[in-house]
């Protein structure tokens, strides 16, 4: 075996062990091709009715319809005027650009229904606690370090560990 298809066997073998250890290779970051903002974002919905459609048309069927203005959505892809967009429960579809708002808002852990989760005075479970929010509670996010978020919202305001939010990337930094 030549020196060169033993040097490729053994990157592709460790390629695959990289897979399968769950790390994989830094890629570009992709940006929307109507936009130019990078794909996935986090938005929010503008509107208390928006319609989540199987294709970026009005054509499409109508698959869900949206019933909570700043409810958080991810962007996963760009066609014309449509993005396509995942909730907190995973369901996809396209909307109209024009009924998101780049406005970061973020829901309090979603996948622990029934319970609370706390929010601090100061980033740091040290400091005073300030309130108990409940599960899928929308918070307008204000900041974020990587492991703390600022929330505020109808009745509230302090920090909450980001790893409690769904809206936010684990370690995104919001300024």
């Amino acid at each position: 075996m030549s020196r060169t298809l033993s040097k490729c066997i053994g990157l592709g073998m460790a390629a695959f062990f990289c897979v399968l250890a769950g790390f994989e290779p830094a890629q570009a970051e992709q940006t929307g091709t109507a936009s130019g903002l990078p794909i996935p974002r986090y938005v929010s919905l503008k509107s208390d009715r928006v319609n989540l459609r199987e294709g970026p048309s009005k054509d499409h069927r109508t698959i869900w319809v949206f019933q909570r203005a700043g409810l958080p959505v991810e962007i996963t892809a760009e066609f014309e005027i449509w993005r396509k967009v995942r909730d907190s429960e995973g369901s996809e579809g396209w909307v109209l650009h024009s009924l998101l708002s780049g406005r970061r808002t973020a829901l309090v852990a979603p996948w622990k229904k029934g319970t609370d989760s706390m929010l601090y005075s100061k980033a740091g479970t040290k400091s005073e606690p300030v309130a108990k929010l409940q599960s899928n509670v929308i918070a307008s996010v204000r900041v974020c370090d990587g492991a703390w978020c600022r929330i505020s919202g109808e009745g509230f305001d302090g920090y909450i560990e980001q790893s409690n939010l769904w809206g936010v990337y684990p370690n995104e930094k919001i300024e």
